[in-house]
């Protein structure tokens, strides 16, 4: 079987190379991100076209593209830490609901959508916003920040705005 990258290198040569390392160019710095968590194993980041106020990313720090594909400790580990930040999302903007989404058709890098939500209709890909202020994510990740702080997560952010704030 072959990947979302091969399959879509065929027609776009470069695109190997710029799809499978964007969130590891952000994890390394070399593209700015606005985190709310790292550890050894993961980072999680606001997505910059949420679906609502609060939707992050959490992505493992090795490249691996399809979330079956995960070793078994990586993946209980991200599972866990989508569960605390979403605890922590939940408490910071009064939702319903925390959803969690895999898709992996964007990125071939896995990644899995903690999002806020108060109906299914908070969860259609096709309402993400674009162009979303930089100032608008980090007053978002700032309010999860605080939750986690709260709640003493070791790997909390210090504070919002590129992954150099880590």
């Amino acid at each position: 079987m072959t990947t979302y990258a091969e399959r879509t290198s065929r027609t776009i040569p470069y695109a190997d190379s710029v799809a499978s390392t964007l969130f590891t160019k952000i994890i390394n710095g070399e593209i700015p991100g606005t985190f709310v968590y790292r550890d050894e194993l993961c980072v999680a980041f606001m997505t910059i076209s949420p679906i609502t106020t609060g939707h992050l990313l959490v992505v493992p720090i090795k490249e691996v593209d399809q979330w079956t594909d995960l070793p078994q400790a990586l993946n209980e580990h991200l599972f866990n830490v989508a569960k605390i930040i979403g605890q922590a999302a939940k408490r910071a903007f009064d939702c319903e609901r925390i959803a969690l989404v895999i898709a992996g058709y964007e990125i071939p890098h896995c990644h899995l959508h903690v999002i806020p939500s108060n109906s299914m209709a908070d969860l259609e890909f096709a309402n993400a916003r674009t162009n979303v202020d930089r100032k608008e994510l980090e007053q978002a990740a700032d309010r999860i920040i605080v939750e986690l702080r709260r709640a003493d997560i070791a790997g909390a952010a210090a504070t919002t705005g590129t992954s150099s704030s880590l």
